[in-house]
């Protein structure tokens, strides 16, 4: 039996892909770029090659014919280490390239990060490889993050929507996709929550999971990269931040899919039993 390769093991989406697939005994191949960070599952390899390095990355797909490709890390060299990536796949003679994308990847997407999903997405469709990509939304799993020391979220996102979904609904699909990648080339997944919320909703679910009084402060454009200026991140990272807000409220994260439980056979999990597991 040839292994599945995966990346992004050591992360957050990619160990929950590792551990569905441990649990369907199925062989894999772990390629990471610190291998003590790497899980320790049944039946799986762990190699280390990080995405910069084309020769690693191509001997540790030697002999497989499916991978997972989960997005690098936020950096400012993430395309290329995408495009470099991509092309040891190809030299390694990869038949199936799964990549998880975002929802309204595009070259006009007012998320800038999106906007490098799909630039990853059209080197990959021009690399020739059979492929298929899971588009998500936002993740639930996040929101947390998103809610100030003093229980507010802030950001220019007025009165928009965001079908945020669970990272163990994509785990889901992932799972299914690279173990049965012939019934899903070159399809397009978008896997988004099972509704739209605003963040005035977002924020009243989780005053009601936590206890907390959260809410939601609709900021400007201005306001927002000002707010943010304290953290002294670099201004790509800011934008980014800043970027998330816009684009839900531009409407480009409120469609909801059918795409997780078509793939999945159950549906896709609310935004407040994510939120309950998560502080379970």
């Amino acid at each position: 039996m040839l292994p599945i390769a995966v990346t992004g093991s050591t992360g957050q989406l990619g160990r929950r892909v590792a551990d569905r697939l441990a649990q369907m005994q199925v062989v894999q191949r772990l390629l990471v770029r610190n291998p003590t960070r790497a899980p320790k599952l049944p039946r799986t390899e762990i190699v280390e090659a990080p995405y910069g390095d084309p020769d690693a990355v191509a001997s540790g797909l030697s002999g497989v014919q499916t991978v997972l490709m989960v997005s690098a890390s936020e950096t400012p060299d993430r395309m290329a280490q995408h495009r470099s990536f991509i092309d040891a796949a190809v030299r390694a003679g990869i038949e199936h390239l799964i990549y998880v994308s975002f929802v309204g990847a595009g070259p006009a997407a007012s998320f800038t990060l999106a906007r490098e999903h799909w630039a990853t997405e059209q080197h990959i469709l021009a690399s020739g490889l059979t492929h298929t990509f899971l588009r998500d939304n936002l993740y639930a799993d996040f929101i947390p993050a998103m809610i100030g020391k003093d229980d507010i979220i802030r950001g220019p996102a007025g009165t928009g929507r965001v079908a945020v979904v669970a990272q163990d609904d994509i785990a889901d699909v992932a799972a299914a996709v690279v173990t049965e990648p012939g019934a899903h080339r070159g399809a397009t997944y978008n896997l988004t929550g099972p509704e739209a919320l605003t963040l005035t909703d977002i924020a009243a679910t989780m005053a009601e999971v936590t206890g907390r009084s959260v809410s939601y402060h609709p900021e400007t454009v201005e306001e927002a990269f000002a707010s943010r200026a304290v953290y002294g991140a670099p201004a790509w990272q800011v934008e980014a931040w800043v970027s998330t807000y816009t684009a839900i409220g531009a409407g480009e994260l409120d469609e909801v899919s059918s795409d997780i439980e078509r793939i999945t056979g159950h549906p896709a999990t609310p935004f407040a039993e994510v939120m309950r597991l998560v502080g379970s």
